[in-house]
């Protein structure tokens, strides 16, 4: 992850010896509690469920064969990696290798060894256009050649193949059983080019706990593309037997010890994007996938690795700064996640879910600030300022605006920086990976986990469009504030609806609802920009300077306002009017 040039990180305490500081935060204390208070449960093993209630056993969480691209007809046996990074300051490298975790579990003092790798790729980056990524690494006098995948709806899984070769050069013929068939034509008729390359010195140990097997590699080095280096310094957790809780609970411990930074990203995705020098990648959340027939404890596993999943992803543009998409993104998969878990809420009381909802809203909120002087920027400013050439002040308000966007920066980039942070999304992770819900229910709502996760929607679904719809009584003559309520209580029923509408995924109501819904949504949220805007203006106290441009704006929107109603009325109307996808007469 990089950080923008304009930015300063913020510094981790530390005492005299250089140790970090021990935080004392209650809620970070209750967030590092998740995987030391309980025991991973085993691969195999079946949670406590109430008498009379029937549910799945938890699908086996350990390091097991990844399933192979799709239409591949290789013969050879797909693999897969479990992995999660931490990204460490360098000079702090032999200060994790010697934390307690490692001294006291390490079967030795592993193995040493210099990597090098190139990065291969099509001039017009096929490869990693389609989420694959072809690497042929040095060690010693070996050579390996690995075809990858992205990571698709879990956050720490990937598709990894691996065969020898005689040199750094490719091999694409090894690589294509690999390969999807679509591509391949392609492939034979565009030449593979090195894209980047990187020169790492590792040092890999492997750590037994009870639960798994992790190897831990220090890693430190380069990566090099043109005339452009980036610098690498992380530590790799790799599962390689037993449960992949095991992953978060080694990194709790090495967050206990110092200041980490935990991420999904690749050093493949941070070397094509040096290559082609343009800031991480900010991606929309990938659409669920829902069988009709899943079980509700399934369905909150589903639903929570996709919101973790989309929050590690925007986590590297976000601190990079450089990308207002990041933020933004970032802002989106804590929203998901908080709903999410507000739905997970109403299976009953979770002792767990306060902390998590805590922690998710401080980190929004430290964010929002940042998103509201982008919009204001890079949207609402520039517009208005070509609209009226003959007003002046607009190039003075947009460097005020400029100062109080940098402030927020700093204010988002020092929190992404906060241990609290890193200990919130491990314990998350973790949380997740061990179905946390299931120690958490009290013993006579355990049943519901294993009810049908269509019957849940249903009721979900329901009760939150009739909030909707009571909020959204007599909309025309609703007040600001009303429709602000109105506008909160649609978000949460979009977010439902983007989690459990996958469900009745085959019914063309629940299409026809979804783009109903979002036009609303999308409505009511044009109008709270506007709300928005006047604050951000009453907030900046423009100078003389820019006071005349100040006023154009507010004037504008004011007249706007009024143009909005018409089309806000239409845009009720149209979706009080859709079907319900989830009614049983569909």
């Amino acid at each position: 992850m990089l950080k923008s040039d304009t930015t300063p990180a913020r510094k981790t305490p530390s005492a005299p010896d250089g140790n970090p500081v021990p935080n004392d935060n209650k809620r970070t204390q209750a967030l590092a509690g998740f995987l030391r208070q309980r025991e991973p449960a085993a691969p195999d093993a079946e949670p406590a469920i109430a008498e009379g209630a029937v549910i799945d056993p938890m699908p086996s969480q350990e390091a097991t064969a990844v399933p192979e691209p799709a239409q591949s007809n290789a013969a050879a046996p797909s693999t897969g990696e479990i992995e999660l990074k931490l990204l460490v300051d360098a000079d702090r490298m032999a200060h994790f290798n010697a934390a307690p975790v490692v001294a006291a579990n390490a079967r030795n003092k592993g193995v040493r060894k210099h990597l090098k790798s190139v990065y291969y790729d099509t001039s017009g980056r096929l490869l990693r256009r389609n989420g694959l990524n072809l690497r042929v690494r040095q060690s010693g006098a070996r050579f390996v050649q690995t075809v990858k995948t992205d990571a698709t709806d879990d956050p720490l899984r990937r598709g990894e193949w691996e065969a020898s070769v005689p040199s750094l050069a490719p091999d694409l013929a090894l690589a294509m059983p690999f390969i999807p068939e679509k591509l391949r034509s392609h492939l034979e008729t565009q030449p593979l080019e090195a894209v980047f390359t990187a020169d790492v010195h590792r040092h890999a140990r492997m750590i037994d706990l009870p639960s798994g097997t992790v190897e831990i590699a220090f890693d430190q080095g380069e990566l090099t593309a043109g005339g452009r280096s980036l610098r690498v310094s992380e530590i790799e957790l790799e599962l390689k037997s037993g449960s992949a809780s095991t992953i978060y609970e080694v990194a709790l411990r090495l967050a206990e010890h110092g200041a980490v930074k935990p991420s999904i990203r690749t050093k493949s995705a941070r070397g094509f994007d040096l290559a082609a020098d343009q800031p991480p990648a900010a991606r929309r959340p990938r659409k669920l996938r829902l069988d009709a027939s899943i079980a509700l404890d399934e369905a909150f596993a589903t639903i929570l690795r996709s919101c973790f999943l989309h929050l590690l992803q925007s986590l590297p543009a976000a601190e990079d700064g450089r990308n207002p998409e990041g933020v933004h993104q970032l802002r989106v998969s804590l929203r998901r996640l908080r709903s999410a878990l507000d739905l997970m809420a109403s299976v009953g009381a979770l002792n767990n879910l306060d902390a998590l909802r805590s922690e998710a809203k401080w980190l929004a909120q430290d964010l929002s600030a940042a998103r509201d002087w982008d919009v204001f920027q890079l949207e609402t400013l520039p517009t208005i300022a070509k609209a009226c050439p003959s007003v002046a002040g607009f190039d003075a308000l947009g460097r005020a605006v400029a100062g109080r966007q940098s402030d927020a920066y700093r204010k988002a980039h020092g929190a992404l920086a906060d241990r609290r942070c890193a200990m919130f999304l491990i314990g998350l992770g973790g949380w997740i990976e061990t179905r946390g819900w299931r120690n958490d229910v009290a013993a006579e709502d355990l049943g519901q986990l294993a009810e049908p996760a269509v019957n849940f929607a249903q009721r979900i679904l329901s009760a939150q469009y009739a909030k909707v719809l009571k909020r959204g009584r007599r909309f025309k003559s609703l007040s600001a504030d009303e429709l602000h309520r109105v506008r909160l209580a649609t978000k949460r029923l979009r977010y439902l609806s983007e989690f459990l509408l996958p469900l009745f995924a085959d019914r063309k109501s629940a299409r026809k609802f979804s783009r109903r819904l979002a036009g609303l949504q999308e409505e009511l949220g044009a109008f709270n920009d506007m709300a928005v805007t006047a604050s951000l203006l009453d907030g900046l106290g423009a100078e003389p300077d820019s006071a005349i441009a100040a006023a154009a704006i507010a004037g504008w929107q004011a007249r706007a306002s009024v143009g909005v109603q018409p089309a806000l009325q239409g845009t009720w109307r149209d979706f009080t009017a859709a079907r319900v996808p989830w009614s049983s007469q569909n």
